[in-house]
């Protein structure tokens, strides 16, 4: 995060938190059905993350309910959260643009 773009679990986990709030264990089923199963985090590896994601202001506890005698904590994205989901989207649609052009060229036969 310290260069401006996000790593890959944080963008998973902001990805996963759009459209609405989930617990732990639903953020880390969804992260691997975002990925196609390429990308599996660790309770720890996640819990580490939201906790900072929470003090960057791009994730905030949503809700706690007790199942089964354990606390479930439901985690949501703040607009902040949602804003630099967004601009992250924005990055790498023109990377890839610019990458999709070359690649045209290449194909075209304009590279060696």
């Amino acid at each position: 995060m310290t260069d401006g773009t996000l790593r890959e679990p944080t963008f998973l986990i902001l990805t996963a938190l759009a459209d609405r709030a989930r617990h732990g264990y639903g953020i880390l089923l969804d992260i691997e059905k975002i990925s196609d199963g390429r990308v599996k985090l660790r309770a720890g590896t996640l819990y580490a993350a939201l906790d900072r994601l929470s003090t960057a202001g791009w994730v905030a506890v949503d809700r706690e309910e007790v199942v089964d005698g354990r606390l479930r904590r439901y985690y949501r994205l703040t607009d902040a959260g949602a804003a630099r989901l967004a601009a992250e989207v924005s990055r790498v649609r023109a990377h890839t643009r610019a990458a999709e052009s070359r690649l045209r060229v290449r194909l075209a036969g304009g590279a060696a």
